[in-house]
């Protein structure tokens, strides 16, 4: 027999909570009205595609932007490395995304509120360490791959970057071949989130309504239930395709759950991951 005290169980609770830290901060799609988080890891996996010949990634995290926190907001401290990035023209094209779903937002249910532990909605900072091409300057090589990471954030995302920090560590040996990635740097990615195995039908309109959505993968269970309802809010946890940008399927989930569900709580969605083409894109149990 399996009780709370044996070891069974403790083992239980300890993958839990490894799988939870796992995903990194749980960061803001887009604005507030679209009530969508994103796991940092599987962001970082997004951006690490988004690299640049002579540039080699190494550590990168994502977080809330100093500007949006109120710290060091000395001049030179939101310029970092090749400044005069087009960081700004990313933000500007998403405030125009929020203003749109802003308007659309007084016919849909009210703001949920955030996932536990995930961060408000609000710009974002990318930190990232990289080795750069001893062939060409140092802000040239900075200022391509910023421009990388902040196209592929907005563009394949939807995350609202306002500050890019590149640190260089290291110059490329020029008989090394090419790479975008060092392998050694890189942390090692997190356990796959697992797929909602039981029948998507038994768990629910909402969760049937989710797992139709263009774009969703799969239902996954992470933070505990695939369909988390509470009195006040219902919360969404899905696998996005690589070539769906994610803010987009979130946006879609939640009209989706919204519709199919009678009492029209408020609708949040976490995407635990994105899985590209290549990957193991696993069949949802309908």
């Amino acid at each position: 027999m399996t009780t709370e005290r044996s070891p069974q169980r403790a083992d239980g609770w300890t993958a839990a909570v490894r799988q939870r830290l796992g995903l990194g901060r749980l960061l803001p799609l887009g604005g507030a009205v679209d009530g969508a988080w994103i796991a940092e890891t599987a962001a970082a996996s997004v951006l690490r595609g988004a690299a640049v010949e002579g540039a080699v990634l190494g550590t990168l995290r994502i977080g809330p932007a100093r500007e949006a926190t109120g710290t060091d907001t000395r001049p030179e401290a939101r310029r970092p490395v090749g400044a005069g990035s087009p960081a700004g023209a990313g933000v500007r094209a998403e405030q125009g995304v929020r203003a749109e779903a802003g308007g659309r937002s007084g016919a849909g249910p009210a703001v949920p509120p955030a996932p536990p532990s995930g961060l408000p909605p609000g710009p974002l900072r990318i930190e990232a360490d990289f080795r750069a091409a001893g062939d060409r300057p140092l802000p040239d090589s900075a200022a391509a791959l910023r421009a990388a990471l902040v196209t592929a954030a907005a563009a394949r995302l939807g995350l609202e970057i306002a500050e890019v920090d590149l640190r260089v560590t290291a110059l490329l040996d020029d008989t090394a071949p090419d790479q975008v990635t060092d392998p050694a740097d890189a942390p090692s990615p997190p356990a796959p989130a697992p797929v909602a195995k039981a029948d998507t039908k038994a768990e629910g309109p909402a969760a049937v309504a989710a797992a139709g959505v263009p774009g969703v993968v799969s239902l996954t269970r992470v933070l505990g239930s695939a369909v988390h309802t509470a009195e006040d809010h219902i919360r969404v946890e899905v696998a996005t395709a690589g070539d769906h940008r994610a803010l987009d399927v979130a946006r879609s989930v939640r009209t989706a759950v919204s519709a199919a569900t009678a009492d029209r709580l408020p609708v949040s969605v976490l995407v635990t991951d994105v899985i590209e083409a290549c990957g193991d894109a696993r069949p949802i149990s309908r």
